[in-house]
């Protein structure tokens, strides 16, 4: 096999054991700690890329512009992390992940409104396939839910895709004329100072003593695979075509509700195994 495409294979399976190893490691402790925790190990290995490619000399060479922008993605991926880890907390991986990659769809729209960027009939097939795939995979007790608790996971699965929507669209901006893996290292230490100042804003910090070894363990594990991700995504994108790595690790749609069954034991319906192939079949048309 070429080790391009075994490198995008593996940054879809590391991808995909991010949200299990996490969802094992937020079990019953505060979830904004928790993502805290998570993102200083994030923010070690962001930092591994950026001196494995060799990028951290170009620091000073990045625009006020860049920085604010780049700043502000930060924020947004802040946000994201935070409702999705609440969001997989208070319900089930298969139903949190595919809502949060729906996101895919809300930043090509943002893009072609904010941004400028093309249309094609293939974006609107693979926006129509993502749109009702998602919706197959929310039923109607999770709407019913949404009306009377506005602190249901299908709330914070939404903010989690809206916010990852912004994350790209301000990091497009900010990442021009900046190396893109220094870019996302610069950008955690924005996630990591935020979830933070949410854990002392929310007085929290005393939950520490919650945690157990085994919640510490999985949170730290799961910060490696973020990490490996990275690295092998990268990795492959350096030696390998855009246009195959890419809709191969978007495959962790997929992996992460097959985890999610094999090791977490979530079921999912009929329906809702129908709205994850449209979803995936989606995301891969809009990659044409």
């Amino acid at each position: 096999m070429t080790e391009w495409i075994l490198l995008a294979l593996l940054s879809a399976v590391f991808s995909a054991l991010t949200s299990i190893l996490a969802k094992v490691g937020i079990e019953r402790v505060d979830s904004n700690m928790a993502t805290a925790i998570r993102t200083s190990v994030v923010l070690v290995m962001a930092w591994l890329v950026v001196l494995v490619v060799g990028s951290a000399g170009q620091i000073g060479d990045i625009s006020p512009q860049s920085l604010l922008f780049l700043v502000l993605s930060g924020l947004a991926t802040g946000g994201s992390w935070l409702c999705y880890f609440k969001a997989i907390q208070m319900g089930n991986v298969n139903k949190v992940a595919p809502i949060d990659k729906s996101s895919t769809a809300l930043t090509m729209v943002l893009a072609f409104i904010l941004l400028g960027e093309g249309f094609s009939v293939f974006s609107g097939i693979g926006l129509v396939a993502i749109f009702i795939g998602t919706m197959l995979i929310i039923e109607r007790k999770d709407i019913d839910e949404t009306r009377t608790d506005r602190r249901s996971w299908l709330v914070y699965a939404v903010l989690s895709a809206v916010f990852a929507s912004l994350t790209s669209i301000l990091g497009k901006v900010g990442i021009e004329g900046v190396e893109s893996n220094l870019g996302t290292a610069i950008r955690t230490v924005v996630v990591l100072v935020m979830a933070w100042l949410v854990v002392a804003v929310r007085r929290r910090d005393a939950g520490t003593s919650e945690f157990t070894r085994r919640n510490v363990t999985f949170l730290v594990l799961s910060g490696l695979a973020t990490g490996a991700s990275w690295l092998c995504f990268y990795g492959a994108l350096q030696t390998g075509p855009a246009s195959v790595v890419v809709p191969i690790d978007k495959l962790s749609i997929l992996l992460t509700v097959v985890f999610a069954t094999v090791f977490l034991g979530e079921r999912m319906r009929g329906r809702s195994w129908i709205g994850l192939a449209m979803l995936v079949a989606g995301t891969l048309v809009l990659l044409v």
